[in-house]
């Protein structure tokens, strides 16, 4: 979990045109209760001004490292101590240079170098600069150091071209940040396997059955695993959702193919949680050309697809924890409980879509998780909340 004495985040601000993008991160970080500082160098006020990021933080803007204007405990060295995770974004060229250096010329930089805890930098410019193999070896440079890099995107720059140097999105940057600040790392060394999203099952090159799952709840488990330190096979159907940084996708299509995605590596994984809305039917055959409408209703065959989970279950290596989900509309407790003993499962986590603010498509969850030993009622809480509760509930962290 996050730490609970109101972590500190500083978000050191520099010269880029990017840097109107922290202003979403500060605000989303704030409301969720961290305490947010801000550091700006003085070219970055040049795209941002400090008093709307003093007044998303909450807190007053840092810029210079001569003034009087700070109250006695702001100061390099107070916000250097308090410090849970210290991220630079947008990084320019040149305070990257300057930090891989050891250079403290300015606010940012002093505090950045006066810092024990993690540090993240997000590089943001050119794609030239980016390239130049100063640059490059100045960020090798920084991680002989421990400091975390995120990876630059692709994409249109402000200098007219296209290619890497994008700086990546306020939410991408908050997901490392979450992952660096996660301190209990109960699946250090674990290998899990999750399930989410839907399957589409073809009925010819245009149509297809399916189902409403959005995959939230399969991502949401994915990320916090990979925080609790778990190496995370994620095999996703199709969804909206961006890739789950620093897991490995696999993505699918069909039930086949996640069977076939999935069964080959139950013998590596010590969790496997299958969160994913798997058809249990699909058409006995797939036309290959489109079907064109006739008069009258239209008459689809479908059969029994592989039972995922049962399968995992019958042939469960000793030690492994098998977790399912179980979606229902009526008789929650009573039909799950079945399929815990059906599937030869440890842990059914059950919700109804029948409940406001649970199932497909939202951002919060209800769930139940039942076990031989009884059943655990989380209540509606967000999906990552969710997800970080099932995973101490079945590792035995509660």
């Amino acid at each position: 979990m996050i730490k609970t004495d109101k972590p500190c985040v500083l978000i050191g601000i520099t010269g880029g045109i990017a840097a109107y993008k922290i202003c979403t991160l500060v605000s989303s970080l704030h409301k969720q209760g961290y305490e947010v500082h801000v550091l700006m160098t003085k070219e970055a006020e040049e795209f941002i001004t400090p008093l709307t990021l003093q007044t998303l933080s909450g807190n007053k803007v840092i810029l210079d490292m001569f003034t009087t204007d700070y109250t006695p405990d702001v100061h390099h060295i107070s916000l250097a101590e308090k410090a849970d995770v210290f991220v630079i974004a947008p990084a320019t060229a040149n305070v990257i240079a300057k930090i891989a250096h050891g250079i403290a010329d300015d606010m940012l930089t002093t505090t950045f170098l006066a810092s024990t805890c993690e540090k993240l930098i997000v590089p943001a410019m050119n794609t030239h600069m980016l390239e130049n193999p100063i640059t490059q070896d100045n960020l090798a440079r920084c991680r002989t150091f421990g400091m975390h890099i995120l990876e630059s995107d692709s994409g249109y720059l402000a200098c007219g071209t296209t290619g890497k140097g994008r700086m990546p999105e306020p939410a991408v940057i908050e997901d490392a940040l979450v992952q660096l600040l996660t301190e209990n790392q109960f699946l250090k060394g674990r290998k899990v396997l999750i399930t989410a999203g839907p399957t589409c099952e073809a009925i010819d090159p245009v149509r297809y059955v399916t189902n409403h799952s959005s995959g939230k709840m399969g991502y949401a488990l994915a990320k916090a695993a990979r925080n609790a330190g778990a190496d995370v096979t994620l095999v996703s159907g199709k969804t909206n959702l961006p890739p789950v940084a620093n897991v490995k996708m696999i993505p699918v299509v069909s039930a086949k193919d996640m069977a076939e995605a999935v069964l080959p590596l139950q013998k590596e994984m010590d969790l496997m949680i299958l969160a994913a809305a798997v058809a249990d039917y699909t058409p006995c055959t797939t036309a290959t050309e489109k079907i064109h409408k006739s008069e009258g209703g239209m008459t689809l065959e479908m059969e029994r697809t592989t039972d995922i989970l049962k399968t995992l279950g019958a042939h469960k290596p000793q030690g492994q924890i098998l977790v399912g989900f179980s979606m229902e509309t009526e008789n929650l407790i009573a039909n799950s409980a079945r399929k815990l003993t059906s599937k030869n499962c440890d842990f059914i986590v059950a919700n109804s879509i029948r409940q406001a603010g649970a199932g497909f498509g939202t951002d919060t969850n209800i769930v139940t998780i039942i076990s031989e030993d009884g059943s655990r009622e989380l209540g509606l809480l967000s999906k990552d909340e969710t997800a970080q509760e099932i995973l101490k509930t079945v590792m035995g962290e509660e």
